[in-house]
């Protein structure tokens, strides 16, 4: 008998072994399944949004044993659910669309429906992309019209008369208006009943009628107040404040519009309060942590086998003792030789769970930024605004203009400007509006003086857009290269040049500066490169630095491009 023969007996063993083992895991049943689900779906209505998650993530591990695509796609929507509860978006955003994968795979259409309404509530009320919102809300009005759920076609329509209403598209938001006017009273309920009225009002302050206007903007309100939508209630105070001010009515302007904070405030508090009363699940980390259990799982269950092996080996020692020295060194190569590979394993996996950590924080300071520009720009400065409002309303009714007046006017308007230029420092407007190539050249000159000139230079367009986040990661990875070479390096030139090529974009960094030994791991640390690696490592990318003592510096990264995702269907069609 060969080597490779022995060997070939000796893993038909073990297989066989390891299969007896592992076949002794009950396999669920889908009505288990199906009523762990339930209970999630449960305590997510109960407010135990913690209790809710651990549930779910269950109901999916065990959903995916069983290979059934409505189970799986259901768990996802309920972990969206829990984390669209708690506010957080972007988690919801990813598990609503996990979900839609699978739905698309079954005949599920009440599924389907909701989960295309919840993600264009997402892409409409929290990334303001309008056009992919309303795609989503008329996939969602198909699915609700296939299956004849007249209530889920009112509150659809709903949400689409919101999302063109929103964006000025009155004349393509009046029909679904309309409907709902016409259909409400018989499938329509009380959780939209705020919301429509205010719409109402919104298009009568579109068409210039301002009496019908206020009876419905007053109606919404006080059906507001009676009932429990404090959310429909502040969008309907900011609307109405919206109208008073087009209309002159600045006193009862700023009262709405206090009374919109005010409410904005209430529902910013319960919402700390919810994420307060979780531990908080990641659940990407324990992904990784799930593996490294199972992998450390499996190696035990290979041990127990081996022992196993080398006992029934001993009974017959004296038969075939010449044939067993082999086989035992044979095999306690192969057992030396999987460990290795599953301790190389769990090592590069616990190197990876590390290196995610590291991402999740710093993607976790960036979406800090972008959340502190936000309120910054659209809570503090419409502060400043309303008091500039409220006292300009006082000066033109009193008709008073003393100087601790227009001092305290001329303040206001200066802290308004900090405040919007704070905002743009976090999250550069010009980012957002322009793309990544308008803000890395003003990044440029913005930092060039006397002293140090940066040089910016691309061939490529510069109304060449790539995905947001992708964008947003570039552009503060190149400016904390900037601030390296502004802190450290006593250069009078810098270039930065951008290209792309094949797929990939490609940056290169080169200063004149004093330059440093780039093989000494504290220097590195020190300039805050590391963190500068996992970011790129997260983006799939590479960099390279190439740096000498009194030579300058010269850092090459290329990153795999991220372009915007496009929808299946060429154009949002209207209806």
């Amino acid at each position: 008998m060969s080597y490779r023969q022995i060997i070939i007996v000796l893993l038909v063993l073990l297989s066989c072994s390891i299969n007896t083992v592992f076949a002794h895991k009950k396999k669920p049943t889908k009505e288990e399944v199906t009523k762990l689900s339930n209970e999630a779906i449960l305590l997510m209505k109960d407010g135990s949004y913690e209790k809710s998650l651990i549930k779910s993530r269950l109901a999916l591990s065990q959903a995916i044993r069983l290979k059934d695509n409505n189970l799986i796609a259901g768990s996802y929507n309920t972990i969206a659910a829990n984390f669209d509860q708690l506010s957080e978006f972007d988690k919801a955003f990813y598990y609503y669309h996990k979900g839609l994968d699978y739905a698309n795979k079954t005949n599920n259409d009440v599924l389907k429906n909701w989960l295309n309404n919840n993600l264009g509530n997402i892409y409409c009320f929290d990334k303001k992309q309008y056009e992919k919102g309303i795609y989503y809300y008329k996939k969602s009005l198909e699915y609700s019209t296939r299956i004849k759920d007249s209530a889920q076609i009112v509150f659809t329509k709903l949400n689409l008369t919101w999302a063109y209403f929103d964006i000025g598209r009155y004349d393509e938001g009046l029909p679904y208006l309309k409907y709902i006017n016409e259909h409400h009273k018989k499938h329509g309920d009380t959780s939209t009943i705020v919301a429509l009225n205010m719409l109402n009002g919104m298009y009568y302050n579109y068409k210039n009628e301002p009496e019908k206007a206020t009876f419905f903007f007053e109606n919404a309100i006080k059906l507001g107040n009676e009932g429990n939508e404090k959310s429909d209630l502040s969008y309907s105070h900011h609307e109405f404040s919206k109208f008073l001010l087009k209309n002159g009515d600045y006193k009862n302007a700023y009262k709405n519009l206090a009374l919109f904070n005010a409410i904005t405030d209430e529902l910013n508090n319960e919402e700390k309060l919810n994420k307060a009363n979780i531990a908080g699940i990641n659940l990407e980390i324990d992904e990784y942590k799930r593996e490294i259990d199972k992998i450390e799982s499996e190696f035990k269950s290979k041990e127990y086998v081996l022992l196993q092996e080398q006992s029934r080996n001993k009974k017959i020692v004296v038969i075939l003792s010449a044939i067993l020295l082999l086989l035992f060194l044979l095999f306690y190569l192969y057992s030396q030789n999987a460990q290795l590979k599953q301790k190389n394993k769990l090592k590069d996996l616990r190197s990876k769970a590390q290196e995610n950590m590291i991402n999740a924080s710093i993607n976790g300071q960036e979406l800090e930024r972008k959340k502190i520009a936000a309120f910054l720009h659209d809570n503090i400065s419409a502060l400043l605004s309303s008091a500039g409002l409220h006292l300009h309303a006082y000066t033109s009714q009193n008709q008073t203009y003393s100087q601790e007046i227009m001092k305290t006017k001329a303040i206001l308007e200066e802290a308004h400007d900090q405040v919007r230029d704070l905002s743009h420092e976090l999250m550069p407007s010009l980012l957002a509006r322009f793309g990544l190539f308008d803000a890395l050249d003003d990044l440029c000159e913005k930092n060039s003086n006397s002293i140090l000139h940066f040089e910016y230079a691309s061939s490529i367009n510069r109304k060449t857009r790539y995905d947001e986040d992708f964008e947003m990661k570039i552009y503060f990875i190149i400016m904390e290269l900037l601030n390296n070479i502004i802190k450290h390096s006593d250069a009078s030139q810098s270039k930065l040049s951008i290209n792309e090529n094949n797929g990939l974009l490609k940056i290169i960094l080169r200063d004149n500066g004093k330059g440093f030994d780039s093989s000494r791991f504290h220097v590195l640390e020190g300039f805050g490169l590391n963190q500068i690696k996992a970011r790129i490592n997260n983006l799939k990318g590479n960099i390279h630095l190439n740096s000498k003592v009194n030579a300058g510096t010269i850092i090459t990264i290329e990153v795999p491009i991220t372009y915007p995702k496009k929808a299946t269907t060429p154009v949002f069609p209207s209806q």
